[in-house]
């Protein structure tokens, strides 16, 4: 579902504005004031919902199967180019840079900063106002840096954040 939000209180619409070249999966739902860009899916049953504050991603990025993006008051979120967000992570008043991946079950809190080109493992928790260079891998909970990425790790992450725009479009066009 698509849906644009009022704000009652302050008298504003919260519209959303998908590209026309992007694809939001039928059980997904996308909820107020979102931007999604060119080539950027929402899968099966993710929710993308920006009632509180804006949530703005960029272009070739992946919102996977269940996952949750999620903002507070005065807390948008940000998410970059071809970046991923794993299968049930939840990303909520952070900003991500571009060609990232955020792995299976991920959670992102309020505040957070993850730089370009960043893995956050699996199962990591990244707290409230952590702010991750770019070119790092973090893992465990609360989330460490265990290492910078290497030229590969940039490479298929990337890779993945296309596989998944080829994916839709031969899936659903």
């Amino acid at each position: 579902m698509i849906k644009d939000l009022r704000d009652k209180e302050n008298n504003i619409d919260k519209k959303t504005n998908i590209h026309e070249d992007a694809f939001i999966a039928e059980s997904a739902d996308v909820l107020g004031d979102v931007t999604i860009g060119e080539g950027s899916s929402v899968w099966y049953s993710a929710v993308v919902r920006g009632d509180m504050s804006y949530i703005k991603i960029g272009n070739y990025t992946n919102i996977q199967d269940n996952a949750t993006v999620h903002v507070d008051t005065g807390m948008p979120c940000e998410i970059g180019d071809y970046t991923t967000v794993g299968h049930n992570a939840i990303v909520h008043g952070c900003k991500i840079g571009n060609n990232c991946l955020i792995g299976m079950g991920a959670i992102i809190l309020n505040g957070a900063v993850i730089g370009d080109n960043s893995i956050i493992a699996a199962g990591a928790l990244i707290t409230e106002n952590a702010n991750i260079p770019p070119n790092s891998v973090v893992m465990g909970s609360p989330g460490k840096i265990r290492r910078e990425v290497t030229e590969k790790d940039v490479e298929t992450t990337k890779e993945n954040a296309i596989r998944y725009e080829k994916l839709w479009r031969n899936e659903h066009i």
